[in-house]
């Protein structure tokens, strides 16, 4: 079987230097909010280029927190995408704001900037930009509209760890970014954890008191907040990872490469990356107008895919009351097409190109 993605190969390549660490910090009895978190977000920071980098215990966090140290809540609407995971509307509704959903680029798959003006109202206080698949989306023509309206814009690249737009890694081109270490993630933890990263020193402030319920002294809490700390362990473990990502991202290209080279002739369509863009292939994603048959048909040949992802937002139980309306032919369109086949920096060539082999006899 060739699963869609192989933890077991990355730690092996790295195991010597994880368990030192992990050992270590057994030895030291301090596990929460210590030295490695702090060593972890001046890493991250440098590595991506901005002034502050907060360790929170998941990407959902993230974005959660990210949406509230704006101000936003009640009666405010934050303009995102419905074709993501759900955990970016949820940001949003879980402060009490309305998600108003619209289309993507049929090509990058992200938010289609040509569909953001006419849904801006006096209540909009936000985008909440997508970076899908590991694809930067179009940051030059949203930031325009962010501050021809006065909103702020928020990132959500918890799929594009080292993605760049125009020479500038995302997550550090808006007023906040957001990333997730889930272990599948391009730079992944062993458990839950994320970041958020600003520039500017009063949200860092407030964000940093805002994980550790509203504190900034022991036992003095100036407002709200909420449990949503990185722990030590993990913290370790994402040092020894972001010093690997930049070539694990290399390879991710390489696989890209190599899949587009053996795949270009068929009857699918291939991921983009565009001028300007540096992808970073979280995903792999083809898309097919048989996608169910060739699904199956590569799972008995021992190559699992995924589905990245089935069900709109829009079009799930949670939303339907606020959403049912709404039509986003573009999102209903590729939402039965897309596939995502097996992408991950220890994949093998031979391997690939047996995917490839088992696609074309599928479909040819």
């Amino acid at each position: 079987m060739i699963p869609s993605i192989d933890l077991k190969r990355e730690y092996s390549s790295i195991s010597e230097e994880l368990n030192q660490n992990i050992q270590n910090i057994l030895q030291s009895g301090f596990y929460v909010l210590g030295d490695e978190v702090k060593r972890f977000e001046d890493d991250f920071s440098d590595f991506m280029g901005t002034k502050h980098a907060i360790g929170v215990n998941s990407g959902s966090d993230a974005l959660f927190m990210a949406i509230n140290s704006l101000g936003i809540g009640e009666g405010d609407e934050v303009i995102t995408v419905s074709h993501t995971f759900i955990s970016t509307a949820d940001a949003i509704s879980r402060n009490g704001a309305k998600p108003v959903f619209i289309d993507i680029n049929p090509e990058t798959y992200c938010m289609d900037v040509s569909k953001i003006e006419e849904k801006i109202t006096e209540k909009t206080k936000a985008i909440l930009v997508v970076h899908l698949y590991g694809h930067p989306a179009d940051m030059g023509s949203i930031s325009k509209l962010t501050k021809k309206y006065g909103l702020y814009l928020v990132e959500d690249a918890c799929q594009a760890h080292g993605a760049e737009y125009k020479g500038k890694k995302v997550g550090s081109i808006g007023d906040i970014g957001c990333f997730s270490f889930y272990p599948t993630k391009n730079l992944g933890a062993y458990g839950d954890g994320g970041m958020i990263i600003t520039d500017d020193l009063e949200l860092s402030q407030k964000l940093t008191m805002s994980r550790n319920y509203g504190e900034m002294e022991k036992y003095h809490h100036d407002f709200v907040g909420v449990n949503s700390r990185l722990d030590e362990i993990q913290a370790s473990i994402l040092r020894v990872k972001l010093k690997n990502l930049e070539n694990w991202n290399n390879r991710r290209r390489e696989i890209a490469e190599l899949y587009n080279e053996l795949l270009w002739n068929l009857d699918i369509i291939l991921p983009s990356q565009k001028d300007g863009c540096k992808h970073v292939y979280h995903q792999y994603v083809i898309r097919s107008k048989n996608r169910d048959y060739l699904k199956k048909e590569l799972l008995n040949k021992g190559i699992q895919t995924q589905i990245h992802y089935p069900i709109p937002i829009h079009k799930q139980n949670a939303y339907l009351k606020t959403s049912r309306d709404i039509n986003l032919p573009v999102t209903a369109k590729i939402c039965k097409e897309i596939l995502s086949l097996p992408m991950y920096p220890g994949l093998e060539d031979n391997e690939i190109i047996y995917i490839a082999e088992m696609i074309e006899n599928a479909i040819g």
